[in-house]
């Protein structure tokens, strides 16, 4: 069951007096985002075999309250509801990530094995039911979730993975690519890289320096090659990146805060676009880190073959701004960002970089509010590679919703979270940033990693007990930007 009501009138929380919305180009894309694990749930169903995120939540202690997403919000089974849901919010595109392990659930590190007919299914129905409701899929080949065995043979660690991935993205494209036209290979590479395999505080869980800058390269490559296999069956598919690339701030003009803001910088920023953009890492990086490892991984031509995979649209995730300073051992360590206040880091060679408690709002997440951070990156990939379509793959905030007795969900902070981001968004657009299209994180509340069912970042409330959907208010909210092609300053 779907609530979706307009009974209640939602006023808005900016203040000030009334001027003139901010409309957007003509043809602009409007979604929202999702990702397998997160929604699906049939986690044995249809062939399907576990990935390292099915190992990871089973492990005792990994997750908050033992969740897991074996069931999730039911997305498998429940899929043409929420498509219609969708089309009634008037949603003109829908971003969605594909189950590796539905499709080729044989797996290993010497080969796909056979392709899984069912797996296929269910995505080619999804993506014929989007179409029929006027409604542009995006499909992500990788969001997190590799295949368990792959993980037993080394993981993003190993290079045979890489070359796995380009066949598995192969197999997808030549079965949607009839009808699908945007394929964005990984979703936030650096996710995977260092929380999967430095802080080991995302699947599969390892705390190891040198295997985390590894699957950086093999990320890297798997683009490449993925790219590649994707434009080999579908020639005239665009072909997309999601990074959660950051605005990184020193607290201070001092030489030491701009070199932290520096090293950040590299690591989660520029060691990704470079070898897109440059086909090259960056050199400072590379000494950054040289005490961790010689970068032996990367082969001859491997970077060429990034750059040569190229993107046709940049996807930009972003949620929080980051600022960093110099550490001295004078203090504790402050880890604002969430990341790192463990005992291990993802901060690879940063030891005397941290990350401060700054005043301010913050999210359910204790992320930091500032939109001036997706103004500031779109208009920094405009200029670094001019020409270059731009797309807000991910954005958007957790807050702790509840259904009223009226059975309204209001949610006036995320509302004005949204309202001041997609603000932003023009902003960039206005300052020149060719920015085509914006996603919502996410359209449904949903498994939310290593955190559970206890962060609500959906658009649409899910009761995890009966399924039942109740559209937010910020839903309804974003459906009259949609209608309008404009939002308010």
């Amino acid at each position: 069951m779907t609530r979706l009501t307009t009974t209640h009138p939602v006023t808005s929380t900016h203040a000030g007096p009334v001027t003139a919305p901010l409309t957007f180009p003509t043809g602009f894309l409007w979604g929202s985002a999702t990702a397998a694990y997160q929604i699906e749930g049939a986690a044995a169903e249809g062939g399907r075999t576990p990935s390292i995120w099915d190992t990871y939540s089973h492990t005792p202690g990994r997750v908050v309250d033992g969740d897991t997403g074996d069931v999730a919000v039911d997305h498998y089974h429940r899929f043409r509801d929420d498509v219609a849901l969708m089309a009634r919010l008037g949603l003109t595109s829908y971003r969605f990530s594909v189950s590796w392990s539905r499709i080729t659930p044989q797996v290993t590190a010497d080969g796909l094995g056979p392709v899984n007919p069912e797996g296929l299914a269910f995505y080619s129905d999804l993506v014929d039911a989007l179409l029929a409701a006027g409604i542009t899929p995006a499909v992500t080949l990788y969001h997190w979730d590799l295949p368990q065995a792959l993980e037993d043979a080394g993981g993003w660690t190993s290079r045979a993975t890489a070359e796995r991935f380009a066949e598995y993205a192969g197999v997808v494209a030549a079965a949607l690519g009839d009808r699908v036209r945007l394929f964005i290979t990984l979703n936030e590479p650096w996710c995977t890289a260092y929380l999967g395999y430095a802080s080991g505080v995302h699947a599969p869980g390892r705390t190891e320096d040198a295997a985390a800058l590894a699957a950086v390269h093999h990320l890297n490559l798997a683009h490449g090659l993925g790219a590649a296999a994707i434009r080999a069956a579908v020639p005239d598919a665009r072909i997309s990146i999601s990074l959660n690339l950051v605005w990184v701030r020193p607290e201070t003009d001092s030489p030491l805060d701009a070199d932290a803001a520096r090293r950040v910088d590299g690591l989660q920023n520029r060691v990704f676009l470079d070898p897109l953009l440059r086909g090259r890492y960056p050199a400072d990086v590379l000494a950054d880190t040289a005490g961790v490892t010689d970068w032996g991984f990367v082969r001859p031509g491997d970077l060429q073959l990034v750059a040569a995979g190229g993107v046709d649209v940049l996807g930009v995730n972003y949620y929080s701004p980051t600022v960093v300073r110099h550490w001295t051992r004078e203090r504790p360590k402050e880890y604002a960002d969430g990341h790192g206040d463990g005992a291990a880091s993802p901060w690879i060679a940063c030891e005397d970089v941290e990350f401060p408690f700054r005043p301010g709002r913050k999210t359910d997440m204790g992320w930091g509010i500032d939109p001036r951070g997706m103004t500031e990156l779109l208009v920094r990939m405009a200029r670094e590679a001019p020409g270059l379509d731009l797309l807000v793959t991910e954005n958007g905030a957790a807050f702790p919703d509840v259904v009223g007795p009226d059975g309204r969900v209001a949610d006036p902070d995320r509302r004005e979270y949204l309202r001041t981001h997609i603000a932003a968004v023009h902003a960039a657009i206005t300052a020149g940033a060719p920015v085509v299209g914006y996603c919502v994180w996410s359209l449904l509340d949903n498994f939310e990693w290593a955190w559970g069912y206890g962060k609500r970042f959906g658009i649409v409330h899910v009761d995890y007990t009966t399924q039942e959907r109740t559209v937010k208010d910020s839903a309804l909210f974003y459906a009259d930007v949609i209608r309008a092609n404009a939002v308010q300053p």
